[in-house]
């Protein structure tokens, strides 16, 4: 029997279209409108969105730590499908990977988020917290209710 890693799946549905949900999470100048888990700014974002393309995001937490995870795109599907290799520098923390799925439903978007080979349930934890604040701005964001 193998362990498994811990990780984090999220489902939110936007009421907005996939295309606008897609723009928000894959354009660089979006993404520094609002990218991040709490109020704290984005500092800089790369999002070179193609397999194998080199994604990064720097930013600022309120309590004035900064964080530049940065990760390699491993599948895109334009308005359906985009993941990507999750590294955090000065870590000890292996890469893991996240997933950003939509589907079109009659009011908009389901988003779902997966975080998946985290090394522990501390880091779980950690990230569940981080990926549930950016989710929250998201709709924000975008003018639109959940």
């Amino acid at each position: 029997m193998t362990d498994r890693l811990p990780s984090v799946t999220i489902v939110r549905r936007i009421k907005a279209t996939p295309a606008r949900v897609w723009a928000a999470i894959t354009q660089p100048e979006l993404m520094m409108q609002w990218w991040g888990p709490d109020a704290g700014p984005t500092l800089d974002v790369v999002a070179d969105v193609r397999p194998g393309g080199r994604f990064s995001v720097v930013f600022r937490l309120l309590n004035g730590d900064e964080h530049n995870p940065t990760g390699i795109y491993q599948e895109v599907i334009p308005e359906k499908l985009l993941a990507f290799t999750w590294d955090l520098p000065g870590t000890s923390d292996p890469k893991s990977l996240v997933t950003f799925r939509l589907e079109p439903f009659d009011e908009g978007t389901v988003l779902t988020l997966t975080h998946e080979h985290l090394p522990d349930e501390e880091t779980r934890a950690s990230h569940e917290s981080g990926w549930n604040g950016l989710l929250d701005k998201l709709p924000v964001f975008l003018g639109v209710s959940q």
